[in-house]
């Protein structure tokens, strides 16, 4: 189940909730949810897993910087899933909860198995708009978004510089807090991350007055970013290690970069390949001319043969989009589109007249069935 409602909303917090607020919120939609309470209410189920997937993302640092910049569609691009999905019921939430396992171990105890550990910082998504022409041959894209680093004025301990770091006195330097708790299933045992270290086991005798003393804070890198040619609209590009920073000592997430490519008016896309369209008046085309037809690298002359039919296409080999993978490159297709005049002049009708009159069912007659006629009416390949 994946909430389409604000998880603001969905939690009854404001947008400015600190991470207190938001676990208490969880905590008491997780009480009022419960199934032994709740065997009244069909949906109570489904409002859990909703309140749950609420709570795994506005309880993470990195992924609610995310959603507040670029909502679902960057928490997506960026490769998360709500972890909700992988429990069966409300009971299997609750046992993993309390049975420490899951994603949610920071409310309800599982996070100390991980206490003091290395912890991989998440990962960020952004989008790049670039032209065709730029897709065709390939660019350099400079991309600025919002990540988490480590704090340079404590370079990450938390502490002004020169000032101690302590042993959490809570804790005792275990980073952990064990805590026996009354539920409808029995007495239960649960370690939970220290609320005072979060699981560090030192604390800053002074805080670090740039990042509060969380060792990090937010920033906006630039990034400089090749696109290959022949990249897609909605292709992304995963750039290692520049996205929001590991906590203790763990590594950096990857930066995502959704490439879109503007619409270009003279061409429609189809794989390797791109559509054109050129306008032949309906004489030039039983004659045979000459006409000009873009391409992405400039204008080229196009002979249309004396004959040419409505919506015949023509094709131009190698003029379309280089393959992302591998030396092939697609074609130009250019569909003729005989343009029949509207207007007339005088001269101009007799001339037409005329020639109207020396048509001869030899000079209209074709091989092509009615099908085909229709395929080529209607622009089909």
């Amino acid at each position: 189940m994946s909430s389409t409602r604000d998880y603001y909303d969905v939690l009854g917090v404001a947008r400015d909730a600190d991470e207190a607020t938001i676990k208490k919120a969880f905590r008491r939609l997780a009480r009022e949810l419960h199934p032994d309470v709740n065997s009244h209410d069909p949906d109570a189920e489904e409002k859990f897993k909703e309140a749950a997937e609420a709570y795994e993302v506005l309880s993470d640092a990195e992924r609610r910087a995310t959603y507040d910049r670029y909502g679902r569609e960057g928490l997506r691009s960026g490769g998360w899933a709500p972890n909700s999905e992988a429990f069966g019921s409300v009971s299997d939430l609750f046992e993993a909860f309390f049975g420490g396992g899951g994603a949610f171990g920071d409310l309800f105890g599982m996070g100390a198995a991980r206490a003091g550990g290395r912890v991989q910082g998440g990962d960020v998504a952004v989008t790049a708009e670039i032209d065709l022409p730029e897709a065709a041959t390939g660019t350099t894209v400079e991309v600025t978004y919002e990540a988490v680093a480590v704090c340079e004025h404590c370079h990450g301990n938390g502490a002004e510089p020169g000032t101690p770091i302590e042993t959490c006195a809570r804790c005792q330097g275990t980073g952990q807090l064990r805590a026996v708790s009354r539920t409808p299933f029995g007495q239960v045992m649960r370690t939970t991350a220290c609320d005072v270290c979060h699981g560090d086991g030192r604390v800053a005798r002074d805080p670090c007055k740039v990042c509060r003393g969380r060792g990090r804070r937010v920033e906006r890198p630039k990034v400089r970013v090749d696109v290959p040619a022949g990249i897609a609209d909605g292709q992304r590009i995963r750039i290692a290690g520049r996205g929001h920073t590991g906590e203790r000592g763990g590594p950096a997430g990857d930066l995502y970069v959704l490439i879109r490519i503007r619409e270009d008016p003279r061409f429609v896309r189809d794989g390797d390949d791109l559509v054109t369209v050129v306008d032949v008046s309906a004489p030039l085309a039983a004659l045979g001319t000459l006409v000009d037809v873009p391409t992405v690298d400039g204008q080229i002359e196009l002979e249309i043969p004396a004959g040419t039919q409505p919506h015949e296409t023509l094709i131009v080999r190698g003029a379309g989009m280089p393959a992302l993978r591998g030396r092939r490159t697609g074609d130009l297709r250019v569909v003729v589109n005989v343009v029949v005049p509207r207007h007339l002049g005088r001269e101009q009708r007799e001339l037409y007249e005329r020639l109207a009159d020396s048509m001869t069912a030899h000079n209209l007659r074709t091989e092509e069935g009615v099908f085909g006629k229709l395929r080529r009416a209607f622009g089909a390949r």
